[in-house]
């Protein structure tokens, strides 16, 4: 691991940052995770414009242009030095005195930190995921907006958790009104017959980048994604169920749903292919590491 931190890059031991600074006492905060598959960074611009968008609606000012935030995460993939990397580049409130009063830190604090990480093994990939529903349900768009990437994932730590103690992989969360949001920090998609279902961000998700490219690569397949509420039922009822998100490595197949069987009970063919086409899309489209360095906007 390597932490770019106060200008500098260094060793996870020597990244410290106040106890003062609000993103860690309140979760005032914005951030991105962001993947290197065989030393090409995937869709940088766009994952720098997100963390943009979601500092302006908190009222974040980023201390940084893009492209110094462009040139920070290439300090700090060049500093780690592997092929395959995970990067989480975090804007925090900063320092400031006790109380959630933002208006009281003066100068926002940039983090990236560039990892190796694997959620979930290629053995579990194959596999399938184990899903149950989460007691928890996903707060609503009018009192914390899932659109915000923030620090705040409290309700996505929690319904992890309760995943991780009754034997499941992961966990799958509702809204107030008991339709399907996202997993715990990944969006969901059902196949049934030709239609592909993704919940529309109204029901309480975020719209994820991969999500987006999942959904032109199925168009390209013949599949149309429709943006429809989905009830848990419905998953029960599809043929195939999957999740996407930078976290879970772009595609995964679920298999069971609360100890019940999803589908054939592995990974679909459709979901085979669409795990096979994003690599393929990954190694195509991502940047190579020494070349975005070199191409700083």
């Amino acid at each position: 691991m390597k932490v770019w931190l106060d200008g500098k890059v260094r060793d996870p031991e020597q990244a410290r940052i106040p106890v003062s600074d609000h993103g860690l006492l309140y979760g005032d905060g914005v951030f991105e995770g962001i993947r290197v598959y065989a030393g090409r960074v995937f869709q940088l611009p766009r994952h720098l414009e997100r963390l943009r968008l979601s500092a302006r609606a908190i009222g974040l000012e980023l201390p940084h242009p893009l492209a110094r935030l462009h040139a920070i995460v290439c300090e700090t993939l060049s500093a780690f030095g592997r092929d395959d990397a995970y990067v989480r580049l975090l804007i925090t409130r900063g320092s400031g005195p006790l109380g959630v009063d933002p208006t009281r830190c003066p100068e926002p604090r940039t983090i990236c930190i560039a990892t190796e990480v694997e959620i979930y093994s290629p053995e579990k990939r194959a596999r399938g995921l184990d899903l149950i529903t989460a007691s928890l349900r996903r707060p609503a768009a009018d009192a914390l907006d899932p659109g915000v990437k923030s620090l705040n994932y409290l309700n996505s730590v929690l319904a992890k958790r309760e995943a991780r103690r009754r034997g499941a992989d992961e966990a799958l969360v509702l809204n107030a009104h008991g339709r399907v949001a996202e997993a715990s920090v990944a969006n969901l998609f059902a196949l049934r017959g030709r239609e592909l279902r993704t919940p529309p961000p109204e029901e309480g998700l975020l719209a994820g980048l991969t999500r987006a490219r999942v959904a032109e690569l199925a168009s390209a397949f013949g599949i149309d994604t429709v943006e429809a509420p989905l009830r848990r039922l419905d998953l029960f009822a599809s043929d195939e169920v999957f999740l996407t998100g930078t976290g879970v490595s772009l595609v995964v197949g679920v298999r069971s749903l609360d100890g019940q069987t999803l589908g054939s009970g592995r990974p679909g063919p459709f979901t085979e292919k669409l795990s096979g086409a994003f690599f393929e899309l990954v190694e195509r489209e991502g940047a190579p590491v020494v070349g975005l360095c070199a191409s700083v906007p």
